[in-house]
């Protein structure tokens, strides 16, 4: 009996099984639109996984599905339709002229869904919007082209960082920047400059400023497609690393070739372009060195005119003869400078005393080239598909000796092995050398911290200086000599001959997947990303360099190599159920772990012996640079999705993080996340045929994440060093000595908490030619990490605690109109989009035993939290007031400071909008990008320093006197001292309270122009061309910062204090840039 009861139960299981594998079978047909037309390009995926495929040249295409599967086929501006898998093996689709809206999108761990069934807000940005670009890198390409996202550079400098911010600042000590995940898997977009081998995070910017955000790794030219997650309701499931936004890229290597319409194709992609630098000051050509009126050899050009006649021109000064000409400069120098026995052939040389033209001469026109090779194709069945790629960039900057190399090779492939099995994978490598002169935080004269700084006095040299052509350099000391009396100036010309930073990177960074269908419901994908790259960073400088810092002076050569390796894996099991004939169900269950690994490890030597010879053997000390860090995630999450009759959407998700630097009581975190999504137009007939509402979508959504701290700052540490010490024998010996940290571990420490409310509308109207999207969300971050001041007697002076809270909110709207829609396709069509971001982050509570906490910048000039107050208001000195609010001003007609650390300005924009505007006729295309920043105030020193040392056209009114209004402080009575230009300039805006040098920066800017051309396909039906495009763009164009001073030209958009959590500063730290050029791309 009972092996009768076995073979009844073998022969079932058989039965069971060959059903099952009957069920699975390829689906093919063709995908077309209302008039007959073939469709390429069109996507079919199966609903709720991660299959999918695109249709080829004809419109066909074919996927592996089971009975019951649900297909949705969709095209960009066409209706989405689903087709329920039957007996037949055919399915052919004929799509409707609809929506955008409704179209595939990737989310979260790469999960694809419709987006009208999003309860949260995503932008994309496609292929078209970011191939041949005059700018490299990929963070700037996206400038203006999201709402909510805030880019900054940190300057002109090609190959220079990129901050990104996505809906405001959450905190002020953990980083800010959002999540790079590229094809799949996360991506390093750290910057890592000069100043960060101090690991001192706060005033980085100060020793070095330079330093390349590792997104720039990436080519352009090899993205398929940009999407970005703003909100915590969409980023859930990426834990931690999702809450400051996420940014989801698509390669063309991480498509690996299945969306190509042909079995094999090659494009071809070049661009040539210069850049220049942007941000030129309008140099007057009146005055001369000197101050006062008076000639001598200052680093000021209040000196006298010119021209000989009239009370201020050259003839009543003693200095200047009747000719115009004075003695040399170097003829007049100090003998303790050693220049008068350097240079004995200018003891007798005149020196004609004019305008020269030197900011203008020392810059250049750069020239950037950009070659990109990609190859694509697949098989005959389209079961295995590929996509290669290869590209060159190289940037010569406007500035000398700043240039950027970059060779990046990639391979994407994907097969599917069996009617159930699917693997496929991309491995990309990237090498970039970046080379800059140093860019550290100056202030006009000297330089804020070590090092030196190329644009602290390029901008700043006296119009009577000609820069270009007195000698930089000592024939006999290597040393760097100028015009000043002391020689207290450094030769920006001998800054960029004897000075260097630079990094080299090499990286490499891939995933493999393999993708396995259990069942008709069920699919399980396991993928395995890593991301490795090795920085080799070099910071030098030849001694005889003009700073306060001896050790700057004695020269020094830094050597160091960061090693950042990111192991990601991931599992994620998916589901779909049609639970009953009205309601559907998906859902996604996984599991990942991430183990990240940071070193830095190299020798900072200082004293250098030997002029020019920059081997670490020939400078006087040495010393270890080391740094390790080693953090372990893991991670459980999930999420499901359900759908009644596919006009409301309600998705549930959730994740658990667990992490290695934190006790056990406060390793694991959950955050859970919910969305609600609802179609109007779908669920009631009366607005099914609306001509006036085509789409409505009312959503909301809510989620949460935490950040943990960096190192592990639950205990107190031990740092090693290794000293040298002689013994009684006159033998060296190595001493491995362990020193406490001045941090003491706080074993309590916990992780930041968020939590975001968003609610948003998306609609179209009127035929389809009007779309409206906003957004309006809510964010509160609660036991916000900080550093806490100790006592020094307890042998420690900072800990890291938990206090505070701060709130953000925000409205981003998104605005599309077609103003002229052709019929015919070649006929002329203009359509506008717009983006409006406005956002707040304000300190409610900032749980200290100080109202004022400074994060980033000096102590006494940053940026701070403040209770009550927008996060990050620059604090700084202020001018004394009365009572009644009025300025005091002393007995010389000054204003009279007020020291201490006073709200000096907001950094925050009111409000950020952009224009675009996309012109067609024919084969040509034209687009224009504006942008436009309301308020948001700037610290400048650029400014403060231009006007102070009185060199633009904004103070060539040299007869011009000032009265400041206020009380005069010594009489108590109006101020009727008068003070002359100079006094004006010089005491007050450059030397006074620190509120003088904040400038609002409402800036209007013609971000990006791009003119293109595209051959008609009847003369290239007899050429080996699929496809030829030629494009003319540019930009950064042109700008007005409206509330700066027009002579200086100032740019507000520099990230003065590095890539970080400040804003709204700027220390000299480099102009901006103008680019443009031509591109071609062509197709075979």
């Amino acid at each position: 009996m009972r092996t009768k009861f076995r073979g009844i139960l073998t022969l079932l299981l058989a039965l069971v099984v060959q059903m099952t594998f009957a069920q699975e079978k390829t689906v093919s047909g063709t995908v077309t639109e209302s008039s007959g037309q073939p469709l390429p390009g069109a996507s079919v995926v199966v609903r709720g996984s991660t299959t999918g495929t695109q249709t080829d040249f004809d419109g066909k295409f074919a996927i592996k599905a089971s009975v019951g599967d649900v297909l949705v086929f969709s095209y960009v501006g066409m209706e989405s339709k689903t087709v329920t898998v039957g007996a037949s093996n055919t399915v052919n689709v004929s799509l409707e002229e609809g929506l955008q809206l409704e179209e595939v999108i990737v989310t979260a761990q790469g999960i694809k869904r419709e987006k009208k069934a999003l309860g949260y807000a995503v932008a994309e940005v496609g292929s078209d919007r970011l191939e041949q670009r005059a700018e490299g890198d990929i963070g700037r390409v996206l400038s203006g082209k999201a709402s909510g996202v805030q880019i900054t550079q940190q300057s002109g400098i090609s190959g220079s960082g990129t901050s990104i911010i996505i809906r405001g600042l959450s905190s002020f000590s953990g980083s800010n920047q959002p999540l790079f995940i590229v094809d799949g898997v996360p991506f390093s977009s750290d910057t890592n400059t000069a100043g960060d081998i101090d690991n001192n995070s706060s005033n980085n910017f100060v020793d070095g400023n330079n330093g390349s955000s590792r997104f720039l790794d990436l080519d352009p030219n090899n993205i398929e497609s940009v999407n970005i997650l703003k909100g915590l309701a969409a980023a859930t499931l990426y834990g931690t690393q999702g809450r400051n936004g996420v940014i989801l890229i698509t390669t063309k290597n991480g498509m690996a070739g299945i969306n190509s319409n042909k079995k094999f194709e090659a494009t071809l992609t070049t661009s040539f372009f210069q850049t220049e630098i942007a941000s030129l000051p309008d140099y007057q050509n009146e005055f001369g060195n000197g101050f006062d009126q008076a000639f001598g050899w200052f680093f000021s050009n209040w000196g006298p005119a010119f021209r000989k006649d009239g009370i201020d021109g050259f003839g009543t000064s003693s200095a200047i003869a009747a000719d115009g000409t004075v003695r040399h400069p170097f003829a007049t120098a100090a003998l303790s400078t050693g220049i008068r026995q350097a240079f004995p052939e200018f003891a007798d040389v005149r020196y004609e005393y004019k305008p020269y033209q030197n900011a203008e001469r020392f810059f250049r026109t750069g020239q950037v080239s950009n070659t990109a090779l990609n190859f694509s194709g697949k098989s005959n069945d389209g079961k295995m598909s590929f996509n290669l790629s290869l590209s060159n960039l190289e940037d010569k900057g406007f500035t000398r000796e700043n240039k950027l190399l970059r060779n990046t090779f990639g391979l994407g492939g994907r097969a599917e092995l069996s009617n159930r099995l699917t693997v496929s994978g991309t491995l990309n490598y990237a090498r970039t050398d970046f080379v800059s002169p140093p860019v550290a935080a100056g202030d006009g004269n000297t330089v804020l911290g070590g090092g030196s700084s190329v644009f602290s006095n390029v901008f700043f040299t006296p119009r009577s200086v000609d820069l270009m052509g007195i000698p930089f350099q000592n024939p006999i000391t290597g040393g760097s000599v100028f015009y000043r009396q002391n020689n207290s100036i450094q030769h920006p010309l001998w800054t960029v001959a004897n000075t260097k930073t630079g990094q080299v990177t090499n990286r490499v960074f891939g995933n493999g997947a393999i993708d396995y269908k259990i069942n008709d419901n069920l699919n399980l994908t396991y993928r395995l990303g890593i991301d490795v790259y090795s920085e080799d960073n070099l910071d030098q400088q030849n001694k005889g360099g003009i700073s306060d810092d001896a050790a700057t002076r004695s020269g020094f050569l830094r050597t160091w190599t960061n090693t950042n390796t990111i192991w990601d894996h991931n599992f994620i099991l998916t589901g779909q159920y049609q639970i009953t004939e009205n309601i559907g169900a998906t859902f996604n269950v996984g599991a990942t772990t991430r183990r990240e690994i940071f070193d830095r490890n190299g020798v900072s030597s200082l004293g250098q012996q030997v002029f020019g010879v920059n081997r670490h053997f020939n400078f006087a000390t040495q010393n270890e640079i080391q740094f390790s860090q080693e953090r372990n995630i893991v991670g459980a999450y999930g999420q499901a999705d359900f759908d009644y009759k596919r006009w409301i959407y309600l998705t549930v998700s959730g994740r658990n993080d667990w992490v290695s630097n934190l006790n056990v009581d406060q390793r694991s975190v959950f955050y859970p996340s919910t969305s609600l999504s609802f179609i109007p137009t779908t669920a009631f007939d009366w607005m099914k045929n609306s001509k006036v509402v085509n789409f409505l979508k009312l959503r909301a959504g809510y989620g949460e994440s935490a950040s943990f701290p960096t190192g592990f700052p639950v205990a107190s540490t031990l740092i090693l060093e290794t000293q040298r010490f002689k013994n009684k024998d006159d033998d060296n010996k190595d001493v491995v000595i362990n020193t406490t940290s001045e941090r003491l571990g706080n074993p309590d420490l916990k992780a930041e908490r968020l939590k975001e409310y968003e609610v948003g509308i998306e609609s179209n109207w009127l035929n389809n030619r009007i779309s409206f999207e906003a957004s309006a969300y809510y964010r509160i971050t609660e036991d916000l990490i900080v550093d806490k001041d100790l006592d020094p007697a307890s042998g420690f002076n900072v800990t890291q605690t938990n206090v505070g809270e701060i709130q953000g909110k925000g409205v981003e709207i998104d605005l599309g109109i077609d103003i002229f829609k052709s019929k015919d396709k070649e006929g002329f069509g203009w359509k506008f989009n717009t983006n409006y971001t406005v956002n707040e982050t304000r300190v409610t509570d900032l749980g200290q035993d100080s109202n004022v906490l400074v994060f980033d910048g000096f102590s006494n000039l940053g940026n701070a939290a403040i209770d009550d107050q927008p996060l990050g208001v620059l604090v700084g000195s202020r001018i004394a007031r009365t009572d009644q609010g009025l300025p005091l001003i002393d007995s010389e007609g000054n204003y009279v400071f007020d020291e201490g650390l006073f709200v000096i300005g907001d950094p925050n924009p009111d409000y950020v909008v952009n224009f675009s505007n996309t012109f067609t006729y024919k084969n040509f295309s034209l687009n224009v990008l504006v942008n436009y920043r309301q308020g948001g105030d700037v610290y400048s020193q650029t400014i403060a320093t231009l006007l102070g040392r009185g060199l633009t056209t904004d103070t060539q009114n040299r007869r011009e006197t000032f009265i400041l209004p206020g009380i005069q402080s010594t009489t108590g009575q109006p101020n009727t001292v008068a003070i002359n230009n100079s006094g004006f300039f010089f005491d007050n805006i450059l030397f006074g309270p620190s509120e003088l040098q904040v400038y609002d920066g409402t800036t209007i800017r013609l971000q990006e122009v791009s003119l293109s051309y595209s051959l008609p396909n009847r003369f290239l039906d007899k050429t080996p061309f699929g496809s030829l495009s030629i494009t003319a763009s540019g930009f950064n164009l042109w700008y007005d910062a409206i509330n700066t001073p027009d002579g200086t030209n100032f740019d507000p958009n520099v990230a003065g204090t590095g890539v970080g959590n400040g804003s709204g500063f700027d220390f000299l730290n480099g102009p901006s840039s103008r680019r443009y050029g031509l591109s071609l791309k062509a197709s075979f």
